[in-house]
């Protein structure tokens, strides 16, 4: 069955995931920091979604869906029209070239971003796990 996108039920899937992926694990031994995936507006999505994930030496610590974006004050913001998201999970766009390109904006260390593209991947990787549903 799957699962609405940018949904608690869908953040959560996406932390047991990453956290069962030795791949991720790896690559993503020396990460520390925190993020929200911000889902912009479009289509039939009126408002923004803010996806939290503090990813801390290849686990995922915690996840959830924000409502108030003032609630935690991340290392990294990411955020992109669900239209570019879904591409990204669909590996239609790699997440690295998605940023390289300006569909996916970033605030936050781009060089330590830069130095792990293979956890970046496997991040995505994690989230393929299950199956994802794009209501909008």
């Amino acid at each position: 069955m799957a699962i609405k996108y940018a949904s608690e039920e869908w953040v959560k899937a996406a932390r047991e995931a990453i956290n069962k992926n030795p791949a991720y694990q790896e690559a993503a031994k020396k990460w520390e920091g925190d993020m929200y995936f911000i889902v912009e507006p479009e289509g039939g999505l009126k408002e923004k979604i803010f996806m939290y994930f503090d990813l801390w030496h290849g686990e995922c610590r915690a996840a959830s869906v924000v409502t108030d974006e003032s609630a935690k004050t991340p290392a990294y913001r990411f955020w992109a029209p669900v239209g570019v998201w879904r591409q990204i999970l669909e590996k239609k766009v790699d997440a690295v070239q998605a940023m390289m390109t300006g569909k996916l904006s970033l605030k936050g260390d781009m060089a330590q971003i830069m130095k792990m593209p293979k956890a970046a991947s496997e991040l995505v990787n994690s989230m393929l796990k299950f199956e994802t549903e794009f209501p909008w």
